[in-house]
């Protein structure tokens, strides 16, 4: 909520320090340093635990002291440092100064801003909207503010004044207008018309002023919304526009999976993970869950996370009945700790089990606790029973 904080703060510093007070301090090194020019100063540069101590120092008694710019200087540290409800009451201050001055006061219109964002932050929507009135309109001619304010309509569920704000905002910045569709979109989901947001992201990627980011927001949204079918269709355009967008891929991958369509998604975080190598073993398990176990065992290989790894490998190897190399896995799951997780000390019980070592397998089957687990190694070793009594079955 604060990308356009540095440019109100040069504005607020500059129309309030005048220039001769600036030549004059620059020309007496050995006077007294303007305080308040100092804050402006290290608030700019992001000091704002200075800023406040030397606000400290100021004295407040003297008659000559610019008590507007004192108290906007005061709620910017605030503002900055996240102390809300501070920010607020300073900047409120800051205006009843300025009223008390029987004069506009430099940039007074700013300070309603602020005290919009310091409102807004605290989720005071109607304080929002009552601060960026009391603002010059000219002030309020912003991407930023415009945003803000169909956010709090939207946040007092007045949807219609939000749609209005957005359409407004869309057709006076048309370089931004990608910000406003996207909430305009995300209007749409809320509300339930589906279709229409699936027509409106389509109609302004069409326009070609829309980004990958875009179509991901308004995918997403879709997605979320459990409108997979036309989350699909923006997320996948998007793709063949930027086939490199991990975080893309990402979320492509997820709506298949919400279709419950596993290999598509393994095959789109796979060619990710060329990318991103930490991906290697989610596309790893989901070839897995697919049913592709020698793509898994294969891609597993590939992945960097040991404890990952090895707990991928033995799932895989004991669905491919491969129970000798599951079983040939203990050292190493020893040697990482992974036996502490109960579901791998059955896992590997099974496959001892599986591979006829019966009493290695009892010697982890002993250590289970987890109730669930505790059942399956009673079952175990009723299974190992009957094995010892009759083994022709068991071979």
């Amino acid at each position: 909520m604060r990308p356009y904080l540095t440019t109100w703060l040069l504005l607020l510093a500059l129309l309030s320090a005048p220039a001769a007070a600036q030549e004059e301090a620059a020309s007496s090194p050995d006077e007294e340093v303007d305080r308040l020019s100092l804050a402006a100063l290290l608030i700019g540069d992001g000091n704002y635990d200075r800023a406040r101590g030397v606000l400290a120092a100021v004295d407040f008694d003297n008659p000559e002291i610019d008590r507007v710019r004192y108290h906007s200087l005061d709620g910017l540290v605030a503002l900055n440092l996240d102390e809300l409800a501070r920010a607020e009451s300073a900047f409120e201050r800051a205006i009843e100064a300025g009223g008390e001055a029987e004069a506009e006061a430099p940039a007074a219109d700013v300070v309603w801003l602020y005290l919009a964002q310091a409102r807004f932050g605290q989720e005071d929507y109607a304080g929002t909207l009552d601060a960026l009135d009391g603002a010059n309109p000219e002030t309020t001619e912003l991407p930023s503010v415009y945003l803000m304010r169909a956010q709090s309509h939207w946040q007092m569920e007045d949807l219609d004044a939000a749609w209005r704000v957005l359409t407004r905002g869309a057709g006076r910045f048309p370089d931004r207008a990608g910000d406003f569709t996207r909430q305009q979109v995300f209007l749409l989901v809320e509300q339930g018309l589906y279709q229409e947001a699936a027509d409106l992201g389509q109609r302004f990627m069409a326009r070609g002023k829309a980004t990958v980011s875009d179509a991901l927001a308004i995918g997403n949204a879709l997605r979320e919304a459990g409108e997979t079918d036309q989350a699909l269709r923006i997320l996948e355009a998007a793709r063949l526009e930027d086939s490199d967008n991990v975080r893309l891929a990402r979320v492509l991958a997820q709506t298949w999976l919400d279709r419950e369509q596993v290999l598509p998604a393994a095959d789109i975080l796979h060619e990710a993970a060329r990318l991103d190598p930490e991906l290697m073993a989610e596309a790893a398990e989901l070839y897995r869950r697919a049913g592709w176990l020698m793509q898994a065992l294969t891609l597993n290989a590939q992945v960097i996370d040991q404890a990952k790894k090895l707990k991928q490998r033995l799932a895989i190897f004991i669905e491919l009945g491969r129970f000798d190399q599951a079983a040939g896995m203990e050292p190493d799951l020893v040697r990482t700790g992974l036996l502490s997780e109960e579901d791998i000390r059955y896992a590997l019980a099974y496959a001892l089990f599986k591979t006829g070592r019966y009493e290695q397998a009892e010697s982890h089957l002993s250590l289970l606790t987890r109730n669930d687990l505790f059942r399956k190694a009673n079952e175990l070793r009723r299974a190992m029973e009957q094995c010892r009594d009759e083994p022709w079955l068991c071979t």
